[in-house]
């Protein structure tokens, strides 16, 4: 933006600049327009930064310039600011803002005073739009920047004051310099100025034109080259190019008389196709008669079944009730064999015999007794074995107590296994048989149940010990069903005719009790 500010060439050096007064002082200062008999111009208050204050009449009633103006005088027109180039505005700014923190605060305009605490990077930025307008609607700040930076400038502005450029000067600072102290001539100052820094401007750009234009240039030469390089490659590709066109007219002749082969052999497979489709279609209906006939002779023989069924039932109740009739004659025989024996009922069963004397010796087994023995853990099996006549149950107790309720106490493990051992024995009839582990009889036991026998081996004895003299204390033929996990137990037991079975058979069928 340009900044304007009437000038009279015809002033004085001495009228156009004013020094500054010190910081506080209330001197007044000469207007830079006024002759030198006008009267002065209060300094602006904090509230007037563009010195727009009102000129005070004299003491014998004179009138200032503007009732003098007024009163019908013609005051000359300004003459117009010249179009400053863009570096000459932005240094006239920068200077302004670099001497604008050194001036007092009661001569710094209100508007630039929140400037001058900017930071310098900052204040020229920043600030330059409030700058340029204070320094074209303030004479008297002006003035003051321009005296601060004249002082600042050193030979450089006294010789722009003098109205003179020094060859080597930069032409951006005098025109700065020449704008702001305005000496004679200052105009033309600026004027040269601003065609210098255009002229190198022009040069600077020409200089551009120039480079690109060598760039410009050197990348052609250079794409030349690389067009160079790439035409022969392409002629090398077309080469080939053409070498591959001709193999694959080549193929393309071999393929086709392949594809004509090829079609000739699938006409000939579709035919053979409709043949054998024709083929198949005559055997699916041949199965489907062949069906039907199977399906009348399974009909037929189904029939035959149910008849042959029918007679076998008859047959089995014929052979059931010859069956029936022969045991009625065997027991009616065992009834009068023992009534001839003259044998009395027992009241002790071989276990009971081996609960009370606890002998050292083992009793010899029977060549048969091996026979008896059933390689099997199946949990289903205990019922069947159950099941049968005069079976006896031998229980390994903390074998199968620790491993279906070891939380418990040994008490409470005792007790709840007898107690379900006791509705085993309600159910089956079954002798029961239950073998601990102790140096000596516990006492505190509950009641025994009815059926169940509970007993603890001996020092020096431990319970698998005693459940294998239980089973080898059975007569041959007897069915024996041990329960314990331990191998060893089941090992021994085995070979002696007894069906060794797991706890959890055992666990199992007391939770369904």
């Amino acid at each position: 933006m340009p900044l304007t500010e009437p000038h009279d060439d015809n002033l004085s050096q001495e009228e156009q600049v004013v020094a500054v007064p010190a910081a506080g002082d209330a001197a007044d200062v000469p207007a830079p327009d006024a002759p030198a008999d006008t009267p002065r111009v209060e300094a602006a208050a904090d509230g007037d930064p563009a010195g727009t204050a009102p000129t005070e009449t004299a003491a014998d009633g004179g009138s200032s310039r503007a009732e003098i103006a007024a009163d019908g005088d013609a005051a000359e027109p300004p003459e117009p600011e010249p179009i400053l180039p863009e570096p000459v505005r932005q240094r006239i700014v920068s200077l302004t803002a670099t001497v604008l923190p050194g001036l007092p605060a009661d001569e710094v305009p209100v508007p630039l005073r929140r400037v001058a605490k900017f930071a310098p990077n900052r204040r020229a930025r920043l600030g330059a739009p409030v700058i340029a307008a204070q320094l074209t609607a303030d004479p008297l700040f002006r003035q003051r920047v321009t005296a601060r930076v004249l002082a600042d400038a050193g030979d450089l502005g006294a010789a722009v004051i003098e109205g003179t450029a020094p060859a080597a000067a930069d032409p951006v600072e005098v025109a700065a310099l020449a704008y702001l102290a305005r000496p004679r001539g200052w105009r033309q100052l600026i004027e040269a100025s601003g065609a210098v820094v255009r002229a190198e401007a022009d040069t600077a750009v020409v200089a551009e034109l120039v480079r690109q234009a060598e760039q410009r240039a050197t990348r052609a030469e250079h794409d030349r080259a690389v067009a160079r390089v790439e035409a022969d490659k392409l002629r090398d590709e077309l080469a080939r190019v053409r070498e591959e066109l001709g193999q694959l007219r080549e193929e393309s002749r071999q393929l086709a008389r392949t594809l004509r082969e090829s079609q000739a052999r699938e006409r000939k497979a579709s035919e053979l196709l409709a043949t054998e489709r024709g083929r198949a279609a005559r055997a699916a209906a041949d199965a489907d008669a062949e069906l039907r006939r199977a399906r009348a002779r399974l009909a037929e023989a189904e029939a035959t079944a149910g008849v042959a069924r029918a007679s076998a039932k008859e047959a089995r109740s014929v052979d059931d009730a010859r069956l029936w009739l022969l045991l009625e004659t065997i027991g009616q025989a065992a009834v009068g064999l023992r009534r001839e024996l003259a044998l009395d009922p027992v009241e002790k069963l071989p276990a009971d015999f081996v609960a009370d004397s606890f002998a050292d010796s083992s009793t010899a087994t029977s060549t048969g007794a091996a026979a008896r023995a059933r390689d099997t853990d199946d949990p289903a099996r205990l019922d069947q074995l159950l099941a049968l006549p005069r079976a006896h149950l031998v229980v390994d107790g903390y074998n199968v107590t620790k491993r279906g309720f070891g939380e418990m106490s040994l008490e409470q493990q005792r007790k709840r296994l007898i107690t379900g051992l006791g509705g085993i024995a309600a159910q089956t009839g079954d002798e029961i048989t239950v073998v601990f582990d102790g140096a000596e009889r516990m006492h505190g036991l509950p009641p025994t149940p009815r059926g169940v026998r509970v007993l603890f081996s001996r020092k020096g004895e431990t319970a698998d010990e005693l459940i294998r003299r239980l089973v080898r204390a059975e007569p041959p033929g007897r069915p024996v069903v041990v329960v314990s996990s331990d191998r060893e137990v089941a090992d021994g037991v085995r070979r002696h005719g007894a069906y060794p079975l797991g706890a959890d058979s055992l666990l199992r069928r007391l939770s369904r009790s």
